[in-house]
C-alpha cells in the first residue's frame, strides 16, 4: 500500500498508511478541509502520510485532535471523508 486508505468501520473512520491505522469516531469528526500550507496550521497535528512526492494534504479536524494526510488523491480520499460524515 503505497497511499492512504480511507475507510467506514461501524461508527469509526480507519486511516491506515503502511504500518500505521487511525481509528476515529465519526462522530467527533468537525471538519475536512483541503490544507494548502505546507505543514498544516496545527502544529499538533498528526501527520499521516509522506509529505515529500505530495502537493496536496487534508486536514481533518476532530473534537480531541487534528490530523493532516498527505496524499496524492485528495479528491477520492476527501469525497470518502465526507461520504462517511454525512452518512452518520
Amino acid at each position: 500500500m503505497i497511499g492512504i486508505d480511507v475507510k467506514r468501520e461501524n461508527d469509526n473512520v480507519v486511516i491506515r498508511h503502511q504500518f500505521t491505522k487511525i481509528e476515529i469516531p465519526v462522530s467527533d469528526i468537525r471538519e475536512v478541509k483541503l490544507d494548502d500550507t505546507y505543514g498544516g496550521e496545527s502544529n499538533e497535528a498528526i501527520r499521516v502520510g509522506t509529505p515529500y512526492g505530495t502537493t496536496d494534504r487534508i486536514a481533518v479536524e476532530t473534537k480531541n485532535s487534528s490530523y493532516i494526510l498527505y496524499t496524492t488523491n485528495y479528491v477520492a480520499v476527501m469525497n470518502k471523508l465526507n461520504l462517511f460524515i454525512k452518512g452518520n
